[in-house]
């Protein structure tokens, strides 16, 4: 079975929203599209960590199919990306929009229940499936247990509001990092996968009952 993986870029406090652009996502007001710009360098650049789309098939929302369907098309032969996401098989998860609406080359619309419609792409032969932004959608696939895999750049910046990866609501679950470097303008940029059921224990000491106090203050007189 092909693996899922979700690539996000996120600031401090978990927001995914128009990391590109002041246009490429106001919904809501939001005023800070663009705020990963002053943080790349040429590490970044050099690693993207599966952002790059290479030997995967893409996976995404609507809105963000929508935002690479107006920009990649329209880039030079020369750009590496460009000529991977150009090139490769794009299934877009989407309520609204009709299969003749997708103009992109090589892209598809999911049919029916997403969750059950991403199941058979993993169960099918071929390529790894890449989502890159997509924030409703890893939430729903999310829940249904159904990624694998989460590169995870996370930026120094806070933003406070604006579309977060994670709502209120997303299924609990512990995640064990299996790679992590950081870049010279404090990206960190991490693997995680999933592991299981959220861990629980306490550091709060037993209370002592009124017998275990008096044998422990026998036991000092004694010593004593």
């Amino acid at each position: 079975m092909r693996k899922l993986i979700a690539s996000t870029m996120l600031s401090l406090d978990g927001i995914l929203q128009a990391p590109g652009g002041p246009e490429e996502d106001p919904t809501g007001g939001f005023a800070f599209g663009g705020w990963t710009f002053p943080y790349w360098d040429e590490a970044a650049s050099q690693d993207m960590n599966g952002l790059d789309g290479k030997d995967r098939e893409l996976l995404l929302g609507r809105r963000t199919y929508e935002i690479f369907e107006a920009y990649w098309p329209y880039q030079p032969d020369d750009n590496p990306i460009a000529k991977t996401f150009n090139a490769t098989r794009k299934h877009v998860a989407s309520r609204t929009l009709k299969q003749g609406e997708l103009q992109w080359h090589n892209s598809a619309l999911l049919e029916g229940d997403v969750a059950e419609a991403v199941a058979a792409l993993k169960a099918q032969p071929g390529q790894d499936l890449q989502i890159i932004g997509s924030g409703n959608l890893i939430q729903t696939l999310q829940a249904a247990s159904l990624i694998d895999e989460y590169n995870v750049w996370t930026f120094p910046v806070v933003l406070g509001r604006g579309k977060r990866q994670f709502e209120a609501g997303a299924k609990p679950g512990a995640m064990r990092l299996v790679a992590s470097r950081t870049s010279a303008t404090g990206v960190v940029m991490s693997t995680y996968v999933p592991a299981g059921e959220v861990p629980l224990g306490s550091f709060a000491q037993e209370v002592p009952s009124a017998k275990e106090v008096e044998r422990r203050a026998k036991l000092a007189r004694e010593a004593g």
